[in-house]
C-alpha cells in the first residue's frame, strides 16, 4: 500500500506545476460564472461515469453550499437516469446530453462538461447543442484534450494519461473555482 500512495503523490506532485499554471483561465471562468448568474442564467454540467459524479458534485457545490452558506447558484447536472434512458432509447446514447441541452440552455447559460478522454461522443455533441443555443462552453479534459480540445470558450486540460488522475485534477480544479464564488458571493 505505501507504494501505491507513494506514487500516487508522486504523480500528482508533478501535475500540480500545471494545475497552478490554469489559473488565469480559472479566473477568466469565474468571472463568466457570475456574470451568468447575475444576468439570470445557469450552468449545465455534465459528464460520463466518474465525470458524472464529478458533474453533480460540482452543481451541489453551487446549489447548497461550498464552505459557507451564501445564496444559492443556478447549476443543474444532466444526470438525470430517466432522462438519460429515455434520451438514449429514443435518439441514442450520443444524443443524452444534447437533448437537455436544446431543453433547458438558453442564450447566456454556460455548459460545463466533464471528460477524461475529450472523445465522448455525447459530450461532443452537447458542447454543439451549446454553441448552437449561444451558451458559453467549459471543459475539463484530460491527456491532449481529445476531439474536444479547442472547442469550447474555457478549456483545462489535465495532463496525464490516467482517468484517475485526470479526474483528480479535475476536483482540484473545481473545488479552487467554488473556494473562489464562494468569497464573491454573499
Amino acid at each position: 500500500m505505501k507504494n501505491v500512495l507513494d506514487n500516487a503523490v508522486e504523480d500528482l506532485a508533478r501535475l500540480l506545476p500545471s494545475i497552478t499554471a490554469m489559473a488565469p483561465e480559472m479566473d477568466r471562468l469565474g468571472h463568466a460564472m457570475l456574470d451568468c448568474w447575475s444576468k439570470g442564467g445557469k450552468l449545465l454540467v455534465a459528464g460520463n461515469g466518474g465525470s458524472a459524479a464529478d458533474a453533480m458534485h460540482l452543481a451541489e457545490e453551487l446549489i447548497a453550499r461550498f464552505l459557507k452558506n451564501r445564496r444559492a447558484l443556478a447549476a443543474i447536472a444532466l444526470c438525470d437516469p430517466t432522462v438519460i434512458t429515455c434520451a438514449a432509447n429514443d435518439f441514442g446514447f450520443d444524443r443524452i446530453f444534447s437533448r437537455q441541452v436544446e431543453a433547458l440552455g438558453n442564450p447566456g447559460d454556460l455548459l460545463v462538461v466533464f471528460t477524461t478522454s475529450g472523445n465522448s461522443k455525447n459530450i461532443l455533441a452537447a458542447i454543439s447543442a451549446a454553441k448552437a443555443r449561444n451558451l458559453t462552453t467549459d471543459a475539463f479534459l484530460g491527456k491532449d484534450g481529445g476531439q474536444a480540445k479547442g472547442l469550447c470558450d474555457f478549456e483545462f486540460i489535465a495532463p496525464s494519461q490516467l482517468p484517475h488522475r485526470i479526474q483528480e485534477v479535475h476536483q482540484i480544479l473545481y473545488h479552487a473555482l467554488c473556494e473562489w464564488i464562494d468569497q464573491r458571493v454573499d
